[in-house]
């Protein structure tokens, strides 16, 4: 497998990291390198022959949809400290979400959402289980698939 290609995203979390631990920000400077561990990882992995993405390049949409996943584990983790009434550990949970959080595209609004499954509609027609995978991948890492599939359903009913 040839040599995984540094990305924008990998680049800008390792700036990042520098300057998080010149100004001594430890939870910045920790967070972003689990981040980073993350990517490498999975790079990793994809040396693996059982891995099914076993030769694959780590792509740009494979990084966001890493850190995307972090963020998501961070605010269960906070959830579940709070459940716990750990709410010094929920609060570094957030503040660790947060961080992850500026490095992901803007999310899509309802109204985004509703007018590009309209324009999937007019082209496709008005069945669900087509245009919803199309929809999925259309909003792949910008929006929350539950809320796809529920403005999917609400537009094709």
């Amino acid at each position: 497998m040839a040599e995984a290609q540094a990305s924008e995203l990998e680049a800008r979390l390792r700036a990042d990291a520098q300057q998080a631990q010149r100004a001594r920000d430890q939870v910045r400077l920790d967070t972003l390198r689990l981040a980073l561990n993350a990517i490498h990882l999975e790079e990793v992995a994809r040396t693996d022959h059982d891995n099914p993405n076993y030769g694959k390049q780590i792509t740009e949409q494979d990084r966001l949809a890493l850190l995307d996943k972090q963020v998501k584990q961070r605010h269960e983790a906070a959830a579940l400290y709070r459940k716990g009434n750990r709410p010094e550990l929920a609060e570094k949970e957030e503040r660790e979400a947060t961080i992850l959080q500026t490095y992901l595209p803007a999310k899509m609004t309802d109204d985004e959402l509703r007018e590009l499954i309209s324009r999937l509609i007019a082209t496709q027609g008005k069945d669900f289980k087509k245009i919803m995978p199309l929809a999925a991948k259309e909003t792949k890492g910008r929006a929350e698939g539950a809320r796809v599939q529920q403005i999917v359903r609400e537009l094709t009913t």
